[in-house]
């Protein structure tokens, strides 16, 4: 089993809190900052904040906020976070985020306290695939057949992502018709096992399928993201107090998976 580690696109396309819109009739709340920070046991630690931004505006982020100074304590710990570049806040302190720990970030923005807490979880164990080399066929008969078995161990019914990451310089699609992501995440919420069919894998080459032990307010944010429509505007779930955003930990692990 060969592990690496990799933020996932989903992470980035969840940074879509940054365009909540500033055109409510709370000013308060309009003026709020958006919080993105995602922590990985043994990573450094990076943490960005956004102004939000209106509606109409086609940007993918609000402005980042720069000139901040935010800390992350354990409750005996306190690493103050270095600004890297405008509005991003790192640390290089890989011993400091431990599983089973709450970490809870502060600020002050606009006068205000700006505060959000998270649990690192424990890193997945036990993680295997029924196979880690694939024959993808070009006849699109087996789409609803199942082409692999994820599994790993879950005891306490934690929740888990699966997040499939091609590592090839331009895969080449089986099915050229099919305009489906290259790159692509599945739910597993509290399983032990995830099915895979068919009809998820148009790309041949090297993917890493990495399995991410997450929170609740991930899921709860993942979840919004894959039901919001131009009928629901409404700010998408936080746990930013005082903020929009995320502010959540995980651990990873990692499976090769090579597709011909």
């Amino acid at each position: 089993m060969k592990k690496h580690f990799i933020i996932p696109l989903l992470l980035f396309a969840l940074a879509f809190c940054a365009s909540c819109s500033k055109s409510g009739t709370d000013a308060d709340i309009s003026a709020e900052p958006v919080v993105i920070g995602y922590l990985n046991a043994g990573r450094p630690i990076s943490v960005k904040v956004y102004e939000q931004k209106a509606l109409s505006d086609t940007a993918t982020y609000g402005a980042a906020i720069g000139g901040l100074k935010l800390t992350i304590t354990d409750g005996s710990k306190t690493v103050a976070l270095t600004e890297s570049a405008t509005g991003t806040y790192t640390s290089t302190d890989s011993t400091f985020l431990v599983a089973g720990k709450t970490y809870t970030l502060n600020f002050t923005y606009n006068s205000l306290p700006v505060s959000a807490s998270t649990i690192m979880p424990k890193k997945p164990t036990g993680y295997t695939s029924t196979a880690t080399t694939l024959q993808i066929p070009l006849a699109t008969t087996l789409n609803s057949t199942i082409a692999l078995i994820f599994s790993w161990k879950n005891p306490d019914s934690l929740y888990h992502v699966l997040v499939f990451k091609n590592d090839e310089t331009s895969p080449y699609n089986v099915h050229l018709q099919n305009n489906s992501p290259v790159n692509f995440t599945f739910n597993a919420n509290k399983n032990a096992a995830y099915d895979v069919y068919y009809r998820s894998l148009n790309y041949l080459g090297v993917y890493r399928v990495i399995l991410y032990r997450v929170n609740k307010e991930y899921i709860d944010l993942l979840n919004n993201t894959t039901s919001t429509t131009s009928k629901n505007l409404t700010n998408p779930p936080t746990n930013v107090n005082g903020g929009l955003g995320i502010f959540t930990a995980m651990q990873s692990d990692t499976i090769k998976l090579t597709l011909y």
